[in-house]
């Protein structure tokens, strides 16, 4: 600055000073003293070229004297600057005012951010919370807002809609079947329930007919209620309706997944003259692939008396096994084909043999597993 344009500065401050009084012309009158005591830079020629920043050595400088808060450093030419001379380690990053540094218009990308000893920089003490922030400011939600996501159902709650154990239902023919035996025999297993999680109606029957006549034919209807996990008791009656004349029994027994994945069914009834039967059947599903799967199956029949009427033996009256092979075309609909055999043994095997049946007996089976 040369002292005309100190003179002028000088007339300036004084006019000032005297409408603001003498304190402020005292204070502006040291600050023309101090920078004339400076030391004055040589006049530059107007052909001179402005001496290169790189070779500025700001090592040297005393940053932290510096008023880094009066600078204008949307001014400064950033891209120009040698940040790779610059000592980073000896400034005071923690005073610096970062919030109100203009960070857009800096080419971080000439930075030599490598070099910077980050770790001794205080960014706790950075003021980092004034940058603005990205993206818009979502309005807090209001009633309104509240009001329209979740409208007045016209008093209905939604609880009254959402049964989490509602009532189902299901039919399934387990076995519908032609025999390969005298007289084209055929059989079916039958089973439908309707109810809840815990507490289901069942009605379960099954039967064979063979040359035109009904050989064996019963019904059950059965409640039950699950005890456990994979365990439901049974409890109902029985109706036989052939061989003989027809007979009822009370039921009581349990279904559910034995270990190995075994399904089972074991049931005891008791008649109204006092005889008393036990069934049970076992089966289980093997997966030769997704939809063909190989099923075999056991079951056996006792009676606590013989029934020279209906052809029944006291001890163990039947066994009966069977393997059957399905395919599921859709998993309700599933074509199958089987052997089975079974055989009479004790006194039932005797009334067998006065009726002119065969004691022991084995059959080719092909049938179909529907359910919905």
């Amino acid at each position: 600055m040369n002292a005309r344009h100190l003179r002028l500065r000088l007339i300036a401050l004084s006019v000032a000073a005297c409408l603001a009084g003498l304190p402020v012309a005292h204070a502006m009158t040291a600050e023309t003293a101090r920078r004339e005591e400076m030391p004055r830079a040589p006049q530059r020629s107007a052909g001179h070229e402005s001496k290169s920043q790189g070779s500025i050595d700001r090592g040297s400088m005393n940053h932290d004297s510096m008023d880094h808060d009066s600078m204008d450093h949307d001014s400064m030419d950033h891209d120009s600057m040698d940040h790779d001379s610059m000592d980073h380690d000896s400034m005071d990053h923690g005073s610096m005012d970062h919030g109100s540094m203009d960070h857009g218009s800096m080419d971080h990308g000439s930075m030599d951010h490598g070099s910077m000893d980050h770790g001794s920089m205080d960014h706790g003490a950075m003021d980092h919370g004034t940058a603005d922030a990205a993206g818009p400011l979502l309005p807090p939600i209001t009633d309104a807002d509240r009001a329209a996501a979740f409208p007045d159902l016209g008093g209905m709650r939604m609880q009254d809609h959402m049964d989490d154990d509602p009532v189902l239902a299901s039919f399934a023919f387990d076995r519908l079947e032609w025999q390969d035996a005298p007289g084209d025999a055929a059989a079916w297993e039958t089973k439908a329930w309707v109810g809840r999680s815990f507490d289901r109606l069942w009605l379960r029957s099954e039967g064979e007919r063979s040359g035109g006549r009904l050989e064996h034919a019963q019904a059950e209807l059965l409640w039950s209620h699950a005890f456990h996990p994979w365990w439901d008791l049974m409890v109902g009656i029985r109706h036989d309706f052939a061989p003989g004349a027809s007979k009822d029994w009370l039921a009581i027994g349990v279904q559910g997944l034995a270990p190995y994945k075994f399904e089972t069914k074991a049931t005891a009834y008791l008649a109204g003259d006092g005889r008393i039967a036990a069934s049970f059947e076992a089966e289980y599903e093997l997966l030769l692939t997704n939809r063909l799967i190989l099923q075999p199956l056991v079951e056996a029949t006792l009676y606590s008396r013989t029934d020279a009427a209906r052809g029944t033996g006291a001890g163990l009256d039947r066994l009966e096994a069977g393997l059957r092979l399905r395919y599921e075309i859709r998993r309700e609909f599933a074509p199958y084909v089987g052997w089975v055999w079974q055989r009479r043994y004790g006194d039932g095997a005797d009334l067998a043999r006065a009726h002119g049946e065969p004691v022991e007996d084995g059959r080719l089976v092909a049938g179909l597993r529907v359910w919905f």
